[in-house]
């Protein structure tokens, strides 16, 4: 065989150049070109799993014959939710999370539990009595979960033409090499070929295809950029190792919507499914403390409460101290200048955190009114009832603005004991809400709600 050439590859675009750049051309990122080796010889046959192929002519729209096939419906609700309502036949999906958050528990728990289908688990990382350990944790018994402990795509495509599996689930990209690049497991090429490799599996025979894939240390999916394009859907796997706590985010998904997520309690057996997330969000006290205050947010169709806690005290350096746990810093910067100027409130000498309880990452602006009385609560530190929550945006003249789904919301906190929320009073024009079975309060400025929250006790 000739001696092979290098190339130089983009690890986040895919970009490649004969010589190395400082600077990628595609992406304009800088020092991300790295050195690879690539075969000299032109193979027409670029991936390893060979299927009949079909003549294939440009047809009409009209002409195009579509079957609404039935989704594969599994029994982890969570999945079917953020994945559109079941697994798609023939798509490819990839999971991606940092190491050790449960993505290789999630697929197992996931394999075990389709006793209906035949899975076959492929790990390039982990051995077979190690997957078996874990299984065991999980008491999870099935008789159609085969596990195969390989790394080359050529031997995997071999094992599945024998044993033609319903699902597959490959664990982890990163560990798979291909043939027909002579670049290390985990490279740029690599990945981009294997990944080629399984998608053209996956669409010419219909069965589905998990791929696990690790993070880069900046949180975003290792290997070019190109590879979110490949796919079908991406997943993201989120949550603190320390806490047990796992979120399950649709970033990319072309079967249905991209803002739902899944929710997940890790123990000891494996995940557990959140049905009602709000009740483990909220936590339960003997005595209310003041700086807590019950936010409603939506993450795609389902409406979540949160807790917000603030801590406001005052500075003891030059320069007071602005940190915001789970909430955007510059957004919460825009919130206290709001207070200091149309409040009145002397926030600028004092230092305020603010936390997210749950360890959720909130971009909903509804979430907005029930920030600010947090802070108010702890600068005066006046408790808020329990039985109160928000659901309003707050804007830079300090009012009080509309936002959506404010039925969903108001009924989620109905649902949840709450006596009362504050919303915009725009929100409750047109709208009636003498059936709900909450009081529903509609302010128009900050100062109204002040008004009623501390200055009439």
């Amino acid at each position: 065989m000739a001696k092979a050439k290098t190339a130089y590859f983009c690890q986040e675009c895919g970009y490649n150049s004969p010589k190395w750049v400082g600077r990628c051309p595609s992406c304009g990122e800088w020092n991300t070109m790295v050195q690879e080796v690539i075969e000299k010889e032109d193979k027409k046959t670029t991936v390893s799993w060979k299927a009949i192929n079909l003549a294939s002519r440009p047809k009409a729209i009209s002409e195009i014959e579509y079957a609404n096939e039935p989704r594969i419906v599994t029994d982890d609700g969570e999945l079917n939710r953020v994945l559109g309502g079941g697994i798609v036949k023939g798509s490819l999906v990839l999971i991606g999370g940092e190491p050790g958050i449960g993505k290789s528990t999630l697929m197992l728990q996931i394999a075990l539990t389709l006793t209906k289908k035949k899975v076959l688990y492929v790990s390039g990382e982990e051995s077979e009595q190690q997957i078996k350990m874990r299984a065991e944790r999980m008491s999870s018994k099935s008789e159609n979960c085969f596990i195969l402990t390989e790394t080359h795509t050529t031997n995997i495509f071999r094992q599945i033409e024998d044993f033609q599996p319903e699902i597959l689930i490959i664990d982890s990209i990163q560990t798979m090499q291909s043939a027909y690049i002579e670049s290390g497991a985990g490279s740029v090429s690599q990945v981009r070929e294997c990944t080629a490799e399984f998608m053209k599996y996956a669409k010419e025979t219909g069965v589905p295809v998990f791929l696990i894939g690790h993070i880069t240390k900046d949180g975003s999916l290792a290997g070019p950029k190109v590879l979110e394009h490949m796919v079908d859907t991406v997943l993201q796997f989120e949550g603190d190792r320390h806490t047990t706590y796992r979120i399950l985010r649709t970033v990319k998904n072309r079967f249905g919507s991209t803002s739902e997520l899944g929710i997940y309690e890790m123990h000891a057996a494996g995940l557990r499914q959140v049905s009602n997330p709000s009740e483990i969000l909220i936590s339960q006290r003997d005595e209310p403390i003041s700086g807590i205050s019950i936010g409603s947010m939506m993450e795609g169709n389902r409406p979540l409460l949160i807790e917000i806690q603030s801590l406001v005290s005052v500075s003891t350096y030059g320069t007071p101290q602005r940190s915001g746990t789970g909430f955007d810093a510059k957004r919460l910067q825009m919130l206290l200048a709001v207070l200091e100027k149309r409040g009145g409130f002397r926030l600028g000498v004092q230092d305020v955190f603010l936390n997210v309880a749950g360890g959720l990452r909130v971009e909903d602006p509804a979430i907005d009114l029930s920030v600010v009385a947090s802070i108010v609560s702890s600068y005066e530190d006046s408790f808020i009832p329990p039985s109160v929550c928000f659901a309003a945006e707050v804007g830079l003249g300090g009012e009080v603005r509309a936002v959506n789904r404010i039925e969903s919301r108001i009924s989620e906190a109905a649902k949840l004991g709450f006596k009362k929320i504050y919303i915009s009073k725009y929100n409750g024009k047109g709208l009636d809400f003498k059936d709900a079975k909450i009081e529903v309060v509609t302010v128009a400025h900050l100062d109204q709600l002040f008004m009623e929250l501390f200055l009439n006790k």
